[in-house]
């Protein structure tokens, strides 16, 4: 079995950060383990607060896993403070992590902002150039570009600007587009088009935790980059057909449908 870390915030609503990364790892056959960055008060229909961890006990938490257990694949993904991503970034130098994955997790979907306006930069210097393969949703990659993102076109020139940035491919989310959720993976060299058909629900709480992770899963278990991504698109598209409305809000897709479905849990 592979091991995978995630180094992301704590979701005590239990739809998207640590929570969400570990479900999904158990979902793709790998064993998950975490460093908490922050500890979130949230729920489906909002953020209540941020707590961020100190950076001295973020730092012991990697030295506590990369120190004892092989690391196949690193997730990150929310991390507010300067201090806190260059922690992560010498650690992850210190110890030659590899198949890194980077959801650069700025806003929640009820509009709280995760990431501190100073360490925008921070994230753009000290991560970017790490990653493997970033993530960002329409949003997030209008800030890292400061562009305005409003079709494939559009996006074909975000992925350009941000893979000069320095990760070795770019996935941009298209998930906010006006028509079809098309996905575009930028190696450097080729543009692939994801399209999806858009599924009408509200339930799309830590969709994009949820996908990265999935990326991070299929990368340690050996996949290409292409097929990693193409996998990891369709997992989320099912979990996102079963998505769960838990609650008053925004609910959680559905990590574990599929083993459910085949343990013969479900009854629907």
């Amino acid at each position: 079995m592979k091991n995978v870390l995630t180094i992301a915030g704590s979701d005590s609503s239990g739809g998207a950060g640590i929570q969400a990364d570990l479900k999904t790892f158990c979902a793709h056959g790998v064993y998950g383990m975490s460093v908490i960055t922050a500890v979130t008060a949230q729920n489906t229909q909002g953020v209540l607060a941020v707590q961020d961890i100190d950076p001295e006990i973020v730092a012991k938490q990697l030295d506590a896993v990369f120190i004892d257990i092989p690391v196949h694949a690193v997730k990150i993904g929310m991390v507010s403070q300067p201090e806190i991503i260059k922690v992560i970034a010498a650690k992850l130098h210190k110890y030659n992590a590899t198949n890194i994955v980077l959801d650069p997790v700025m806003v929640s979907k009820s509009g709280y902002h995760l990431l501190q306006p100073s360490a925008r930069t921070t994230l753009i210097n000290e991560l970017l150039p790490l990653a493997d393969i970033v993530t960002p949703n329409i949003a997030e990659a209008e800030v890292l570009t400061g562009m305005t993102i409003t079709n494939l076109e559009a996006m074909a020139q975000a992925a350009r600007q941000i893979y000069t940035m320095g990760p070795k491919s770019v996935l941009l989310k298209g998930g906010h587009l006006a028509d079809a959720a098309t996905d575009l993976l930028f190696d450097g060299q080729n543009f692939t088009y994801l399209p999806c058909p858009r599924i009408v629900t509200k339930n799309t709480h830590g969709t994009g935790c949820t996908l990265s992770s999935a990326i991070a899963a299929n990368l340690a278990r050996g996949q290409s980059l292409a097929d990693a991504v193409a996998n990891a698109k369709r997992y989320i598209t099912i979990a996102i057909e079963h998505a769960l409305s838990l609650g008053h809000g925004t609910g959680p897709t559905n990590h574990l449908y599929e083993l459910y479905a085949k343990a013969g849990l479900l009854t629907d």
